[in-house]
């Protein structure tokens, strides 16, 4: 896939949430989180069930507005843009249950993807390649497993071009081997410059993939920095052990 070119100095990051706020009723699902990331960087965003994690990246995407707080890209406010314009500005993601057209092929879920992308002459079939889906291109999506959905959903989302890609538990239900590709794919993704944050609970992937993490509980940000230090913080410690 061509090369983006990367955050030069002085730039503002790629991405910058801000004290970011959503509430679902009386309950926050988001009580002021914040943090940057850069392109050609790989964030991992770690915690518990209900801590928030998706709500997250369903703001930065566009499918919730946010309640508080700023969501900027390259230092533009983008907090509340639909989908669709975020797909344009380069932001994608992928989702924790796949979402094709499960009638059409894998061919033609691309295709539809790289229609309403940044680069309407992208050729659908180097994200089918890359995706590893080369021998299953004129499946209808409904028939294939379930680690073949998940390569399709970042398919898709690669089509469009993004410089931001938000990554929704892409691991999960896959096999060692499995987990290995799809990390080599991924770390293969910064060398573009492409920034990507990946929401996951399975920590050794994250330790393979991220550069740095970002921990959350009930909504907030309790930790920042690699995942080594993380294990040995008294705060991330009771979130995770009970103590």
């Amino acid at each position: 896939m061509s090369r983006e070119g990367s955050s030069g100095a002085g730039r503002p990051p790629i991405l910058a949430v801000e004290h970011l706020v959503k509430r679902f009723g009386g309950f926050r699902a988001l009580d002021g989180v914040g943090f940057t990331l850069n392109a050609g960087e790989i964030l991992g965003l770690v915690g518990p069930n209900g801590s928030g994690k998706t709500t997250c990246i369903n703001v930065i995407s566009g499918i919730y507005r946010p309640d508080g707080g700023r969501v900027l890209l390259d230092g533009h406010a983008a907090g509340g843009l639909p989908s669709h314009r975020l797909v344009r500005l380069g932001v994608n993601r992928t989702f924790q249950v796949p979402k094709p057209f499960l009638a059409f092929t894998v061919r033609e879920n691309v295709e539809i993807a790289v229609a309403y992308g940044r680069d309407p002459h992208a050729d659908p079939r180097e994200f089918i390649a890359f995706a590893g889906l080369g021998d299953v291109v004129e499946r209808q999506a409904a028939t294939l497993n379930s680690a073949q959905q998940k390569m399709l959903d970042l398919a898709r989302a690669l089509s469009t071009r993004p410089r931001l890609l938000l990554v929704d538990e892409l691991a999960a239900g896959l096999n060692p081997s499995e987990l290995e590709v799809v990390a080599e794919k991924l770390i293969s993704l910064t060398h573009l410059g492409i920034a990507l944050v990946v929401v996951e609970h399975l920590l050794g992937f994250i330790d393979r993939i991220a550069h740095r993490v970002v921990v959350m509980n009930a909504g907030r940000d309790i930790f920042h920095g690699g995942l080594g230090e993380a294990s040995r913080d008294p705060q991330v410690i009771e979130v995770f052990l009970g103590g």
